[in-house]
């Protein structure tokens, strides 16, 4: 069987992360995250991936190749117009010549996931839709269930007859793409996967498969944090660099070769660091967290359930708890980020323009490539700080910032 994964969107809700890389390629758990995928799949039994791309699409190409250094066969697909799931499904058409495997290229997804779902089309021959529980299905597509059968589907409803959503995970048969031709457009001028299933229950029997593993679709920034975390439990110890007698590792931690942990230095799992960086001396890194290539997280410093992407410096004294760091970026010694209200209440953040509840009691900063900070510079809760931007000494940074500003 094919797998048919759709990664062609621009990642906008990602902002500012996805302004140099594409959404695919950023990094989680110390990979690329539709590597997390392309995995999956394999180690789940799918030798053949076909990759929908879009916006940055050389990268995407350029990463993963023919496949071979994964151990599959891996083709592509452009999406020129961006015109809903459905439509994305349906440039498979000509890709594929039986039952194929779709799915959302955002979704962290599990090998025994993959299998569960192969196993239950090959016992039924027909249609499966993957679903997971949900405590906010209003805002996915929320799925009826009855006898193993899906027997409803609204898209965002204000008032869930379940709390079962669809996962963006399906093995469909070929004769989906008339159904896909017959889809109207939607109010939003899209064709919605939505109108296509309820076409398909109407025509046929579409199997629930009931995912088994925890689900989340990264959508928007703070959703790296949660694949992060969910990605790294699984992680293995493997320490390729030099540590130093005098450094402290706890748990599963992975470093890359040419990395250094000086003396004091705390790691504590899971963690993964790559290549060719310095850790400490005399600085903790807490759980959950995944460090680049070329970084360093210097003295007395401590980083907390984060991301930190290639080349980004820790260097002095600095705090960075809940954030995730773009690639290249510098903390001027003594910058600290909060990542708690001080009413504990759920931290807000603006995405496209609107301020949206996160639901999480701690998140410190989004921040872009290319961001520098001066000396005791300090940032607020749930901010955003964009692209290429200078903080001076001192400052304090809060809310939504433009990328290349000047904040003094």
């Amino acid at each position: 069987m094919r797998a048919w994964v759709l990664s062609a969107g621009e990642g906008t809700r990602m902002r500012p992360l996805t302004a140099n890389i594409p959404k695919p390629l950023l990094p989680v758990a110390g990979k690329p995250f539709l590597r997390h995928v392309v995995e999956a799949l394999r180690d789940g039994g799918i030798a053949d991936i076909s990759i929908l791309i879009g916006w940055q699409a050389k990268r995407v190409r350029e990463y993963f190749g023919r496949g071979e250094t994964l151990g599959v066969r891996v083709d592509y697909a452009e999406q020129a117009e961006r015109l809903g799931t459905a439509h994305a499904i349906g440039l498979a058409k000509g890709h594929v010549d039986g039952p194929f495997l779709a799915l959302n290229g955002d979704i962290v997804l599990t090998a025994k996931e993959v299998r569960g779902i192969l196993d239950l089309h090959r016992k039924t021959g027909g249609t499966v839709l993957a679903v997971a529980e949900s405590a906010n299905a209003s805002q996915f597509g929320v799925v009826e269930v009855k006898d193993g059968n899906v027997v409803g589907i609204e898209e965002k409803p204000k008032h869930p007859k379940s709390n079962l959503i669809n996962a963006g995970l399906y093995v469909f048969d070929p004769s989906v793409f008339d159904l896909i031709e017959k889809t109207p457009k939607s109010p939003r001028g899209e064709y919605e996967i939505t109108d296509t299933l309820r076409l398909l229950i109407a025509k046929e029997d579409v199997h629930a498969f009931t995912l088994p593993d925890e689900w989340i679709d990264v959508g928007r920034p703070w959703d790296l944090l949660k694949a992060n975390e969910i990605l790294l439990r699984g992680l293995k110890e493997d320490i390729q660099g030099e540590v130093d007698a005098a450094a402290t590792l706890n748990g599963p931690v992975a470093i890359g070769k040419g990395t250094r942990v000086l003396a004091g230095a705390n790691v504590r799992g899971p963690t993964v660091i790559g290549e060719d960086g310095e850790i400490g001396p005399n600085c903790l890194i807490r759980p959950s967290t995944s460090i680049g290539n070329r970084c360093k997280v210097g003295n007395g410093s401590e980083v907390k359930n984060s991301i930190i992407m290639d080349g980004t410096h820790v260097p002095h004294l600095n705090y960075v708890g809940d954030s995730i760091l773009g690639e290249r970026c510098n903390l001027g010694a003594g910058t600290k980020v909060a990542n708690l209200r001080l009413d504990e209440q759920s931290v807000r953040i603006t995405v496209r323009g609107q301020e949206v509840d996160t639901g999480l009691r701690k998140l410190g900063v989004v921040m872009g490539d290319d961001v520098k900070t001066g000396i005791n510079a300090s940032i607020d809760v749930g901010t955003v700080i964009g692209e290429g931007t200078f903080v001076g000494m001192g400052a304090v940074v809060r809310g939504t910032v433009a990328p290349r500003s000047r904040i003094h």
